[in-house]
This record gives structure tokens, sequence and C-alpha cells, in this order.
């Protein structure tokens, strides 16, 4: 991937006024730190050789003005720490902000094939080496390139034959890089998506640790774990090899330049070419000039690891969504709640078979219609079709004779309330997670949302009532509990389309006979579909589908269905046999 420069220099926008000041403080930094050794020069040279009677005066005014320059240097320094320190840290905010908004674009089908703790790994780790490189990249580059180029040229002027030996192993210096840190940028590449399987692997076992005690396997996941931090420990090596051939290689060249001085300055001082207080400045210099080729092939692994950081960012910035708005898209106002699946055919993969084939349905508005079938026949599927979770392959949704397709994502969405079997809660109060439903719903609307969903009791004798932490995902909390604040939810959102995806198949029978309450009461005067395969709970719709992978298999009320004996029949009596 061709890196994207332009992009790359956009972030510096805001902060420019800052960032210039930063660069100046570190251009004057370095120049103050040239000054010293031409001080120590005209002490040794021209003051101490010259009138001895005035030479202490003048020593104490270059002491005075060294102590200056000293006091120039400390401020200097502490800004560009503290103000290019800052600069990073903002610049790695608002990375980190773009990222997540854009992660929050993307659809379904992105989230189906990545990992959290891959994603995480790139909105977290990748970030903070990029920050780095924001931060230090430009002001280390200006610091130690002024005082290679200062010292360079006064070194020139001190002895030019001498200089131009030393600058002829710069060549290799520059070879030595470039192939190295081609080596080093793989094995950086390699470390991020490493630690990324790391993260991965944690959030898995975290997420699942109820599931890991209750069946004793702390050893599997213990052993999971390790596999690949090993995996991450062998990329790591790869990189520490790298870094090994590149700054040794950088070592022994810089020691081949110093034997180079020494040697020929001593010569030229034979010779009378050079005086001794010259080559003690040109050894200072020296390392002047050395200390910033040290100090840039060190920073070649920041420069490494930011630059494959922004890559990383950019890969998932520069992913559309599969779901979005077409230009001018309808927003909806008054929704009575038809549905109408015309021809729909859908796949989640090119290379995958569909999972949902020809298939056409309507739904009158205002209707109870309960979805059942064998698992895997396209039940949760099809439901998923009518919010845009996916977009259908082949065919069209409905949504009053509005092709989904042509409806503002945000305003269909608002549209529809979804309680699934599954319910996720978020780390908060009772009160934050109720008012997920409608962020701008006062505390009373949030009560009586609560009072509807039967869930106003329990919250009243939780330790702070409406106040209480839930835990991460509601952990605090049991079965009933949570799904009951998730029907609060939809109800404070008071969608006109409900969809109900195995709302009460996980809990037992007293939790079911609450929370049916209040799925009655809230699916009326609304266009509900529910998926159901306890059959029980769905006896009174309106209107039953069977689906089958052949598509619709029958439909009609439950006494009608068992009346045909088919489908339908056969589920319901299996379901009573295993009772």
């Amino acid at each position: 991937m061709r890196f994207p420069v332009k992009k790359f220099l956009s972030y510096y926008k805001p902060y420019l006024t800052v960032f210039f000041s930063v660069l100046a403080c570190a251009f004057i930094v370095s120049a103050v730190t040239l000054t010293f050794p031409l001080l120590v020069r005209y002490i040794t040279k021209d003051v101490l050789e010259g009138d001895l009677s005035i030479a202490l005066s003048k020593v104490y005014w270059i002491g005075g003005l060294m102590l200056v320059l000293v006091a120039v240097q400390n401020i200097g320094n502490y800004f560009v720490d503290y103000k290019g320190h800052e600069i990073g840290a903002r610049m790695e905010r608002d990375l980190r902000s773009e990222l997540f908004t854009h992660m929050q674009k993307l659809s379904f089908s992105f989230y189906d094939k990545e990992k959290t703790g891959q994603l995480m790994s790139r909105i977290t780790n990748d970030l903070l080496l990029l920050s780095e490189l924001y931060h230090h990249g430009p002001e280390d580059y200006v610091k130690y390139l002024v005082r290679f180029i200062g010292a360079f040229v006064i070194l020139f002027f001190i002895n030019a034959p001498l200089t131009i030996a030393v600058f002829c192993f710069l060549p290799f210096l520059g070879v030595f890089a470039l192939y190295f840190n081609k080596m080093l940028n793989r094995a950086l590449r390699s470390n991020k998506e490493r630690i990324g399987d790391v993260n991965a692997q944690v959030e898995d076992s975290l997420s699942g640790i109820r599931t890991v005690k209750s069946f004793a396997n702390e050893q599997i996941e213990i052993e999971k774990f390790n596999r690949e931090n090993n995996r991450f420990l062998h990329s790591r090596k790869r990189t520490y090899q790298a870094e090994a051939l590149l700054y040794n290689s950088f070592e022994t060249i810089i020691q081949l330049i110093t034997i180079t001085v020494i040697i020929f300055g001593s010569a030229s001082i034979v010779n009378n070419t050079l005086d001794l207080a010259d080559l003690i400045t040109f050894l200072l210099y020296i390392s002047y000039m050395i200390e910033p080729i040290q100090r840039l092939t060190h920073m070649s692994t920041q420069l490494q690891e930011g630059i494959t950081g922004f890559q990383r960012f950019m890969e998932i910035m520069n992913l559309r969504p599969a779901i979005e708005n077409k230009p001018n898209p309808v927003t909806l106002s008054e929704v009575s709640g038809e549905i109408e699946f015309n021809q729909v055919s859908f796949r989640y993969e090119e290379h995958l078979n569909n999972v949902i084939q020809n298939l056409s349905l309507r739904i009158l508005p205002g209707e109870y219609v309960a979805l059942v079938g064998p698992s895997g026949a396209g039940k949760t599927t099809l439901c998923s079709l009518i919010p845009r979770f996916y977009d259908v392959t082949d065919g069209g949704v409905f949504l009053d004779g509005v092709n989904v397709r042509d409806i503002d994502l945000e305003s269909l969405r608002n549209n529809i309330g979804i309680v699934q079997q599954d319910v996720y809660l978020f780390a908060g109060t009772v009160m934050e997670n109720i008012r997920y439903g409608d962020p701008a719903a006062s505390d009373n609307e949030i009560i009586e949302a609560a009072k509807l969903a039967n869930a106003h009791d329990f919250i009243m004798n939780l330790p702070k009532g409406y106040s209480s932490e839930i835990g991460q995902r509601g952990v605090k909390l049991s079965g009933g509990q949570k799904q009951r604040l998730c029907i609060a939810r939809v109800f404070l959102k008071n969608p006109p389309i409900l969809i109900l995806d195995e709302a009460t198949s996980a809990l037992d029978n007293e939790s079911e006979s609450i929370i049916k309450e209040s799925l009655e009461l809230l699916a009326k005067g609304r266009t509900t579909i529910v998926i159901a395969h306890r059959l029980s709970t769905i006896r009174n719709a309106k209107r039953i589908i069977v689906i089958t992978e052949d598509g619709i298999a029958e439909q009609g009320n439950h006494n009608s269905l068992l009346a045909c004996d088919g489908s339908y029949a056969r589920l319901y009596s299996k379901q009573f046999e295993l009772l």
C-alpha cells in the first residue's frame, strides 16, 4: 500500500502554530549546543595562547556566556519536551476519535470477520506508537540534522581533507539503513498482528470466564493464551535480530570514523597542518556528528513502528461500510408498519450458498407474526434485513411501500425496536442502560418505561435503585432482570415495528411469564415479528409462518396449522414429546 503522506501530515494542521514553535526551539537548542566546542576552541587557541594578563577576565566572560546558553538550552528543552508531547497526545486523541467514529459506521459484515482484540490493538497500541512518531519524529530530525550539518560545516572549515575522509563513510550508513529497515518493517508489522492475536485471546477468555470456570477448563485457556504469547515472542525475536544487525553495523562504521579521525588527525599535527586545539575541537564535533547518526539510527525503529501503525490505521479508515445511505435518502415520518419481502435472496459471502432463496412475504401494519422453523433456516437473517444490518443479495425489502435501501439508516432503525435472547447491557447504571433507548428521555420517562417492562420493583430493591451499577454486560443481574431492562429500553424508544428474537427462550418459567406479559404489552399497536423455538409462547399469534431451508413451508394460525398436520404440527408434536 502506497504511504499516504498527505493524509499523514494533515493531522498536524490544527496544531501548526505550536508545532512550528517546538521545531524552532529544537533548532535553537541544537544551534546552542554547537557553540560550546567553538567556545572551548576560542579559550584554548586564542585566550590561553594570547595575553595572559587579560585571559582570566575573558575566561570569566565566556563562562558567563556559557551559563546563559545553558539556561537558553534548558528552557528550550523544557518547551520541546512538554509542548511536543502535548501535541503528540492531542493528535493521538484525534486519530483514536476518528478511528472509533469510523468503526461505528462499519457494517455487521465487517465485525463478523474481525476479532475484537485485533481492533482494540489498532485503536490503542498502534496509535500510541504513532503519536510518538508524530511528536518525536520532526522534532528529533530537526534537532539532530542541525547538529549533524552544523558540525560537518564547522569541521570542514577546521580541516577539509579530514572532514571529507569522514564523509566517505556515510554512504555505507545509508546502504545499511535501507537494507535492514526493510527487514525491521516486516518484523514490526508481524509484531502488531501477533499482539492483536494476544489481545483477542485475552478478550475471548475473560469475556467467557464463567463458561471457562463452569467447565473447569482454565488449563485449556492458559494453553491457548501461551500459544499466542509464544507466537508474539517469536515475532519479537525477529525484530530484535533486525535491530541488532542494524545497530551493530552502524556502531562498527562509527568506530571506524573515530579511528580515522584519531590517526589522520595525529598525522596532521605531525605535519603541522593541524594544531592540538583544532584536533580537540575536531574530536568534540565528531562526537556531535556521530551522536545524531546514532540517534537517527535508533529512531528508525520508532519511524517504522509509527509508519506501520499508520498503515494499519488507514487499512480501517479506507474501508467503506457495506451498508450506506443513498444520496438524498427518504426520512420516515409517520410509519404504519407494513413490511414486504419481495423475491428476497441473501447470502453472507459471494462464495457461500444462499441462506434465503426467492422468499416473498407481506406483513400488515400492526400485525403480530411469528416465525418458526428449524435452526439455520434463516429466521434471524430475514429479520436482520429489515433494519439493513445486511443488504439483500436479490429482491427487495419494503417498509410502507418504500425500499429500505432508499430510507435514511438512522431514520429506519429509529423506527424498529429489537429484543434478543442474547441481551447486551453496558457497564454503568440501570438508569444509563434504559436511557440508551432514548438519550433525551427524562428520569420520569425512564421510570415509566421500567414499570411497563415489569422492571421497576426489582430495580427499587437494588442497593441504589436506578443509580445501581450493573457491571460489565450486566453481570450483577439475573437473566430475567437483564431482559426486562432491555424491554424497558425498547418501551422508551417506542418504535412502530418490533422484532423479538428468541426473547424468552433462555429464561425460567417464572421469568418467562413476567417477561411474556411485558412483551405482549409492548407489542400492542405495533407491527411485531416474533422468532420463537418454544412454540407455546406464540400460540396466540395472528399468523404463524413456518420457514425451512426451502423457504416458507406454510402459514396460518395455531389451530389451522395443527389441522393441516404439516411442518408446524410435526414441530409442535416433537416439542411436546420432549416435554
